[in-house]
């Protein structure tokens, strides 16, 4: 079973060998990186669920890394373990003023790090930082970055919404459901980034609804390249005799056969010209009512 994507940026070939065996080992899959800016590339391709960070790398140190990824919005939730020589008092609080969640001193012990990174990730998970299947954040990460609109010009909200995942996962499963999710998730991440550079920020609201925070310049670019790479790519997930038809062909509630889509992308768009808005309940209102529009256009 997987656990998670875990990032490990350590520079001593022998550390991190160890390191990548043993969370390999443990059911996590495993990034990893020498140099702190090639961390920082990972880190926007594939978004880990957790990064074992040491201080002393080739490039920059430890300190810069974690100062990047928690000042861009789409990595700035993930959690962060210090993994260093150092054991200097002023070094480990100047990982833990830089919002480091934890701070390991070499040598360690395999099993206390394993049980630190597993802690880490379940505190996250209590707090409704990140959805387990994506890594993308929820919950009370999305409210916060939606309660900054409300003191903002030129913003764009883009919902998305996975149309007919209900049906594939009844005929497929739901780890092939799960695997559409992270399908998603990588392309939200990779359109995002093909259209220059952006602090944008990407969700995972619940079950097969995401959320892209962007500027009003960027959303109808991002919305066309959205549906077009998911109608592209979505297709591989079916069966050639699906893929054929074009449809799921399966019973009703009566036992008579309905033909069901390939799943598509229902994508609404909202800006701040369509307020004001006093709270972030009524932006995800007009949001959820903006993506109902775009799917009975698809009707």
């Amino acid at each position: 079973m997987n656990k998670g994507c875990i990032l490990i940026v350590e520079d001593d070939k022998d550390v991190g060998e160890m390191l990548k065996h043993y969370f390999t080992y443990k059911g996590y899959e495993v990034l990893y990186a020498v140099r702190g800016n090639d961390a920082l590339a990972l880190s926007r391709r594939k978004l880990p669920n957790i990064v074992l960070l040491d201080i002393m790398l080739p490039d920059m140190d430890g300190y810069e890394v974690c100062t990047h990824l928690r000042q861009n919005l789409r990595t700035s939730h993930i959690p962060i373990l210090f993994l260093t020589q150092k054991d200097e008092r002023s070094d480990r609080i100047a990982g833990l003023e830089l919002g480091a969640d934890d701070y390991i001193t070499k040598p360690f012990d395999m099993e206390e790090l394993g049980l630190r990174v597993q802690n880490a990730l379940r505190r996250a998970s209590y707090e409704s930082l990140t959805n387990p299947t994506t890594a993308l954040p929820s919950g009370r990460l999305i409210e916060e970055q939606l309660r900054t609109l409300m003191h903002r010009s030129g913003w764009a909200i883009l919902y998305v919404r996975i149309n007919h995942l209900r049906e594939f996962n009844e005929v497929y499963g739901f780890v092939a459901g799960a695997d559409i999710l992270r399908f998603l998730a990588m392309i939200l991440t990779s359109v995002v980034d093909e259209n220059g550079p952006n602090d944008d920020f990407i969700g995972h609201t619940s079950g097969d609804d995401f959320v892209i925070i962007t500027t009003a310049g960027r959303a109808s670019a991002l919305k066309e390249g959205l549906k077009a790479r998911f109608d592209a790519e979505v297709v591989t997930f079916y069966s050639f005799r699906d893929r054929e038809k074009g449809y799921l062909a399966m019973p009703d509630v009566d036992g008579k056969e309905v033909h069901v889509p390939l799943m598509s992308l229902s994508v609404g768009i909202v800006t701040d010209e369509g307020g004001p808005f006093s709270d972030i309940r009524q932006i995800t209102e007009v949001a959820a009512e903006a993506r109902r529009i775009a799917h009975k256009a698809l009707s």
